[in-house]
């Protein structure tokens, strides 16, 4: 039978709850959010007059924990609208509501009592073949639905979400015995396509796949660290970026998760595990209960394993129990591995070195590859799971398997047994088999060792992996900045691979030989990547080194090119589609605004950012933000043409950047017709099936005048930037590239209403472009950004 979630109930208002219910409503599904009836009143409560039988005190909690989602950081919400599809309840006058819905979660508190007592009285309630599952993060999903219904059993599993769900990709899928397959097929695909999530079939095991393996491996580095005498910040050090972990490393990790949380999950592996060995690692170390008892739980606490003094972040010494000034390993292979360029060449330099980095990684990567073996069937099916789970889950680059074959899986295991470790029989078996490694490129695809033998990674059709893509089907052209691809079905991918994928003169010359075959050759133009980020503009080092030598001339020929390379892809006779992600800030966002429609991510961070290195955008921002506003406006009606230019100007000039691609709509980077894909895995999938779709009764565009606001606009876009001068809150500098933007969005010294055509703003741009990266002032900006990473205000 065909199913579909078209509403959702969340039970339990927590962080978690809300964060799952904010992230319903970021695609669209309304969401009922229900928790507990108060039992008293507040004071303000009381000075209004209110009872417990108001429906405000009522619903309290769950319309404050709604309330709370505005002020959450990272922000649960994609855009602050979206809190419009969340409604607040109760559990007792609005549990009739639930055969409203579709999906039920529970997010209760992690009790078996309390969560069976929820399925009793959710029973009662729910429409026959809704689906109810719970975000546990450790108890058994098969205790939860003792004596409950067949129908509810059947459609009733686990559903573990990472906080914070908006952000974090791994959702664990739990299936009990009784669970309908076409239950758990539906959730996958439902996960993947709409959640945006990557899903894992997990088995009912404590604390499933991620924090079974991700908690082990937190716990043994601590017992390591303690062991070979390393401090808190020495460790963190070299288990960040360095070995393919996130920044936050380990004791700043949890510091983020909160030790309580930590505490709580190791524990409930500890009390449900019978090894005496696994029981030993899961024991946690006194200092951090003490910690737990001081209240020093990390972020939340304001203290952790780390406490900032001012400017200066101090960290604990598990000993005393004293903050002390913060150290950093250094080891003669930290500073070869930074030399590599891939992180498998990265983690042999490290691993295997005969210093006290190395002796740290060997005595903490180990374990968890053996750990991480032990519990494969246990746990998950396969090896892919727990690599997926571990890099969805904790944002690993590699998952242990990965990891394994990074530095060799013969050479390791011939070092583990030397330590006399005990590495699984299965592990043995496949090497004394000649299989050298846990994955294999073959022709058919990405294979991984299961069961005896190579078997081919299932993934969603939906995935395309450019980097494997290439090397099965090679490319159209390349140079050092870009690739131009051949997709298939007549669709070609212009992939940016410039460092950071900056734009210079490689990328330039790159989309217009994109133009010229793709004319004559395909249906149409994709321009994305699968880098760290989608583009984060110009080459800044390149402009600024060309403008300190004094070659404006240079420059002028780069930012004209740049221009008319924008205008070939506006007004091509096939369809662009952009598909940005991540920072696609300034150069970015204008490749972006010219195209025919752009699919983004969720999580794409757009901004015309120029005002910050001191210039304004040069490759036709300017126009096309402003005529993006212009044709947001209802046809046929009047409108205030200042208005528009005033909202413009004040989007570039306070250099302003979309916290998702939502929000990007609202700032018009991107239009009401632009599509986003929840999962970023899906977007070159999706932009091309956009190209396909636009390809098949395409006509280009035809060039229009502009209608601008000409001289009295310019003068009244002006007043504000001089009021702020004269109050203080910007500087000589600041008022002299506001002139400059408020000149070229006017439309320069015309009248009201003129209207110009798109080469005439060009210029203008242009000019003011050059006529800043002349000025030292601007130079000194551009510096500042290149050095510090930041912007200067002078």
């Amino acid at each position: 039978m065909a199913r579909h979630i078209q509403k959702a109930a969340v039970i339990g208002s927590g962080v978690m709850g809300s964060g799952i219910a904010a992230h319903l409503a970021n695609i669209g599904i309304p969401t009922l959010l229900l928790d507990i009836v108060p039992k008293s009143l507040t004071d303000q409560e009381e000075a209004k007059g209110l009872t417990l039988e108001n429906k405000a005190v009522r619903n309290r909690l769950s319309a404050q924990a709604i309330q709370k989602l505005f002020k959450q950081k990272p922000a649960p919400l994609a855009t602050k609208k979206n809190s419009g599809l969340i409604e607040a309840g109760n559990l007792e006058d609005d549990l009739s509501r639930l055969k409203e819905v579709d999906w039920i979660i529970e997010v209760v508190v992690e009790n078996l009592d309390v969560k069976k007592k929820v399925f009793e009285q959710i029973e009662q309630h729910r429409k026959e073949g809704s689906i109810v599952s719970s975000n546990t993060s450790g108890i058994s999903i098969n205790a939860m639905v003792e004596g409950r219904s067949d129908d509810f059993k059947k459609h009733f599993l686990g559903t573990h979400f990472f906080n914070p769900p908006r952000y974090l990709k791994l959702l664990e899928i739990i299936p009990t015995p009784d669970t309908d397959p076409s239950v758990v097929d539906f959730m996958k695909s439902f996960g993947e396509d709409t959640l945006g999530k990557g899903v894992v079939l997990a088995k009912d095991t404590p604390n499933f796949i991620a924090n079974r393996i991700g908690t082990y491996g937190l716990l043994v580095t601590t017992q390591e660290m303690l062991k070979r005498n390393f401090s808190v910040g020495e460790v963190d050090s070299i288990t960040g970026p360095l070995i393919g972990r996130p920044k936050s490393a380990t004791f700043r990790t949890l510091d983020v998760v909160g030790l309580d949380t930590f505490i709580h999950v190791a524990r409930n592996v500890y009390d449900q595990v019978n090894d005496g060995d696994e029981k030993k690692v899961f024991k946690v170390p006194d200092f951090m209960l003490k910690m737990r008892d001081n209240g020093w739980l990390g972020s939340k606490s304001g203290q952790g394993f780390f406490l900032k003094q001012g400017k200066e972040i101090l960290e604990l010494n598990p000993e005393t129990l004293e903050y002390v000034e913060r150290k950093k390993l250094r080891a003669p292979s930290m500073e070869m591995a930074k030399q590599e360029k891939g992180l498998s060449d990265k983690m042999k330099a490290l691993v295997y070195a005969n210093d006290r980095a190395g002796e740290l990684l060997w005595s903490i990567l180990s374990p968890v590859l053996l750990y991480s073996a032990e519990l494969t069937g246990e746990i998950a099916d396969d090896i892919v799971s727990i690599d997926q789970a571990m890099k969805w889950g904790f944002g690993w680059e590699m998952g242990p398997f990965e990891m394994w074959d990074a530095i060799g899986v013969e050479k390791s295991v011939e070092r583990m047994k030397a330590e006399a470790k005990a590495v699984p029989e299965w592990v043995e078996k496949m090497l004394s088999e000649g299989y050298s490694s846990f994955y294999k490129e073959e022709d058919a695809g990405l294979t991984f060792f299961h069961q005896g033998c190579y078997e081919i990674v299932k993934e969603n059709e939906k995935i395309i992996n450019l980097k494997r893509w290439k090397k099965k089907h090679g490319v159209i052209k390349k140079n050092t900045g870009a690739s131009l691809i051949d997709l298939g079905d007549g669709v070609a991918l212009l992939e940016f691979h410039s460092p950071n994928n900056a734009i210079g003169m490689d990328i330039i010359q790159m989309i217009n030989f994109a133009v010229a075959e793709v004319e004559k050759n395909y249906k149409g133009l994709v321009i994305g990547n699968q880098g760290k980020n989608f583009c984060v503009g110009a080459n800044l080092a390149m402009i600024l080194m060309e403008a300190q030598d004094d070659n404006i001339f240079e420059i002028d020929m780069v930012v004209k090119q740049f221009q008319k390379a924008m205008m070939l892809l506006k007004y091509s006779s096939f369809p662009v589609v952009a598909a940005p992600f991540g920072m696609t800030l300034g150069g970015g966002t204008e490749v972006c605004l010219p195209a025919d429609h752009v699919q983004a991510s969720m999580e794409t961070y757009m901004g015309l950012v120029e005002v910050g290195v001191g210039l304004i955008p040069g490759g036709g921002g300017n126009k096309e933000l402003y005529l993006n506003y212009l044709n947001s406006l209802p046809q046929g009606v009047d409108f205030d043409l200042q208005k528009v230019a005033n909202k413009v100007f004040e989007t570039i000039a306070m250099a302003k950047v979309s916290t998702s691609a939502s929000e990007a709509k609202d700032h018009n980077f991107l239009t009401q017709a632009d599509g986003i894909s929840v999962n970023s895995d899906h977007l070159i999938y999706d932009a091309k099936q956009a190209v396909l779709h636009l390809a098949e009764n395409y006509t280009a565009p035809v060039k229009r005048k502009v209608q601008v606001v000409g001289e009295t606009g310019y003068a009244t876009l002006l007043l504000g930037a001089q009021t702020m001068h004269h109050s203080g809150y910007i500087s000589d500098h600041d008022l002299k590239i506001a002139k400059k933007l408020a000149y070229v969005l006017a439309g320069g010294k015309v009248p009201f209403g003129t209207e110009v055509d798109e080469e005439y703003l060009l210029q203008l741009e242009r000019e003011a472009f050059l006529s800043l990266i002349a000025e030292p002032k601007s130079q000194m900006r551009m510096q500042h950004m290149l050095v510090k990473g930041k912007p200067l205000r002078n």
